[in-house]
């Protein structure tokens, strides 16, 4: 089994978010919250205060060298529509997508649209022109999917898509490769609430059980969502977990890869497949 470590981008600036949704009283309500039940520290709770005023809601580059020491290919799916929750502008972004290719990132779509295939073709081309990289892959934005959403993912194009959840192995819709992931940092932490629910300690457990789940499957890859933000020592117990899960991965010589590579590795084992059939 080898492990895909990816990265979604939501926020990058607190400033987006004023005026436009609620995310800013949100994230007010959950810091207050996580310091009265004690779930936080009083230093990690000025240090998001800090990152407010400081209008800093991304850790890209830090995560980008961190993986890079690690020997991490660094994935990331980013926007270019507004959504839920997402609603930082396209120069903004722009920004980001030239110094991820500069430094070798593989650079993905964070999907908005998920059940209109027009919109989903115009989102694909915009990613194209706004970064000047065709978008091989996609996530969509909070994994929302219809009936059709993965079957129109494969008609526009793209190479491979990982919104669904689930413990197996990758499979083709179309001309498309399904790379389903399995472990969520916020599924992890949060536990099914809005705030940080879980300690570092029983996140590690509930983690490993994850792992385990997925050798128990006999996986070809473990796919693993880490959203950039929470590398920092604002969200302690989220960048403590990260770091655990690298080196845990590490430590048990799990080879890590990016998408591409896996698709490449995929169609490969496909091709060579169909030709033992042709020789039959």
């Amino acid at each position: 089994m080898k492990a895909i470590i990816s990265h979604d981008i939501d926020h990058i600036t607190v400033s987006e978010h004023l005026l436009r949704d609620l995310i800013v009283p949100k994230f007010l309500v959950r810091s207050n919250l996580e310091l009265t039940m004690g779930k936080i520290s009083f230093s990690e709770y000025v240090s998001r205060w800090t990152d407010f005023v400081k209008n800093k809601w991304q850790n890209i580059d830090e995560l980008i060298t961190f993986n890079n020491v690690k020997q991490v290919p660094s994935s990331f799916f980013i926007g270019v529509s507004k959504g839920i929750g997402l609603n930082y502008s396209n120069p903004l972004a722009q920004v980001w997508m030239e110094q991820m290719i500069s430094r070798g990132c593989e650079l993905n779509l964070h999907g908005i649209n998920f059940s209109n295939i027009n919109v989903i073709n115009e989102e694909k081309e915009l990613f194209h022109k706004l970064s000047e990289h065709r978008a091989n892959g996609i996530r969509m934005h909070y994994v929302r999917t219809d009936q059709e959403t993965v079957l129109n993912l494969s008609k526009a194009g793209y190479k491979f898509d990982s919104t669904v959840h689930a413990f197996e192995d990758p499979y083709k819709v179309g001309g498309m490769w399904e790379l389903p992931f399995q472990i969520m940092d916020g599924w992890v932490i949060e536990n099914g609430k809005r705030w940080q629910s879980a300690s570092l300690n029983e996140a590690i457990e509930r983690t490993k059980k994850q792992i385990e789940k997925a050798h128990k499957h006999n996986l070809k890859y473990l796919c693993i969502d880490f959203h950039d933000r929470y590398f920092s020592k604002s969200f302690k117990t989220w960048l403590d977990w990260y770091v655990w899960v690298v080196d845990y991965l590490i430590k048990n010589k799990m080879e890590f890869i990016n998408y591409e590579t896996a698709v490449n590795e995929l169609e490969s084992e496909l091709n060579l497949n169909l030709n033992k059939k042709d020789h039959i």
